[in-house]
């Protein structure tokens, strides 16, 4: 995995997004909002499924990155909101998954996929308590 190269291509796709919505940008993503945009991931997200039920690795790499212009509008509109930023999603994501995962970032024990499945929704069961 070359994260230099992922970095470079999420900010591109990120100074594309933000083209694509400027005043100069093009209508119809300027139009979009996220209720508009929840019936394409819905549609994107299919597409996903299907590709991968299909065995069709070319086709899940297009539409997984369809999904990552649908989340990189979503997230350029809510940031726009000053509701969050990507920064703030990805780094939920990265504790949700050091939470979730002590067996393999805390050196809790591992069990098999039934213990583990209870301990995720264990911990998931603490979050929303918590939350």
């Amino acid at each position: 995995m070359n994260y230099t190269s992922d970095a470079r291509e999420f900010l591109r796709l990120r100074d594309i997004i933000a083209r694509l919505r400027s005043a100069d940008g093009c209508p119809w993503d300027q139009r979009q909002t996220p209720k508009s945009l929840k019936k394409y991931l819905l549609e994107e997200t299919e597409e996903l499924a299907q590709a991968i039920d299909r065995d069709d690795p070319d086709h899940v790499c297009e539409e997984i990155g369809d999904l990552f212009y649908i989340l990189g509008m979503l997230t350029a509109m809510y940031s726009d909101q000053d509701c969050f930023t990507a920064t703030d999603a990805l780094s939920s994501i990265c504790e949700k998954m050091i939470r979730r995962h002590p067996h393999v970032f805390a050196g809790a024990a591992t069990g098999d996929d039934e213990a583990l499945r209870r301990q995720w929704e264990a911990i998931k069961a603490d979050e929303k308590k918590n939350s």
